[in-house]
């Protein structure tokens, strides 16, 4: 087994410099989209007469959305409870695993690069290994940070307190409803953002991490010894 040599040396070439903020900028990733809380609300005024009633639904990561209850039962009479709509769980929870993936690969990298930089450049697989991932990991984080933004852009529609006013039967005859607060969801666009920046990290990290394969080493030049030209004559 390859002797420890540890050197913080690699964190100051850009294939260290790189993976370290690839490695921050994930736990932002996963950070600010899976630990968001929200809400949504409206308020009710019954044409019976009772109200208003300001009702309030609670909202977070994963964000199945039809999960959640919006006016409960017996809500002016309704036999019924009201869900919010939309199941957006599949974009959110594909961003997090790919943020994820990417903080652990990243760890696992920089232990590498400051333990076993010798073993990584010595060796023939190592770097064709790390860009094969690299390049994996770039289409990940093209395809997941696309994938969640649309679901944002959706879910803020799903949650908009005007929306659900004109969308809800309840609204249309029984009561009526005006829109309340909805909570900000800034973090969320942080997310994307991180999610975007993560994917030009991966792909400026792929040119460095190919220069440390032997695909990228110039092939050394052999000089033919037939075209040689003769030592001058000495005089």
């Amino acid at each position: 087994m390859a002797a420890l040599q540890l050197d913080f040396g690699p964190l100051k070439e850009p294939i260290g410099f790189i993976k370290l903020l690839e490695w921050i900028f994930a736990v932002f990733g996963f950070a600010t989209c899976g630990g968001f809380t929200g809400h949504t609300a409206l308020k009710v005024k019954c044409k019976n007469g009772s109200g208003p009633v300001e009702y309030k639904a609670n909202f977070q990561y994963p964000f199945r959305l039809n999960t959640v209850i919006l006016l409960p039962q017996k809500t002016c009479n309704s036999t019924v409870a009201t869900h919010l709509v939309g199941d957006f769980s599949s974009s959110a929870e594909f961003f997090v695993a790919i943020a994820v993936l990417a903080f652990l690969y990243c760890m696992a990298a920089l232990l590498i690069y400051i333990g076993y930089l010798h073993v990584y450049r010595e060796g023939k697989r190592g770097p064709i290994i790390d860009f094969i991932v690299t390049v994996i990991f770039a289409f990940l984080w093209l395809v997941s940070s696309s994938a969640w933004g649309k679901g944002l852009t959706d879910l803020k529609y799903s949650t908009n307190p005007d929306v659900l006013k004109d969308q809800l039967e309840l609204c249309k005859s029984e009561a009526e409803c005006t829109p309340s607060a909805v909570s900000g969801m800034g973090s969320l666009n942080v997310s994307v953002v991180f999610g975007f920046l993560n994917l030009i990290l991966w792909c400026g990290n792929a040119w460095f991490v190919y220069k440390e394969t032997n695909w990228h080493a110039e092939p050394a030049q052999h000089q033919d010894p037939g075209n040689v030209a003769p030592p001058a004559p000495s005089s």
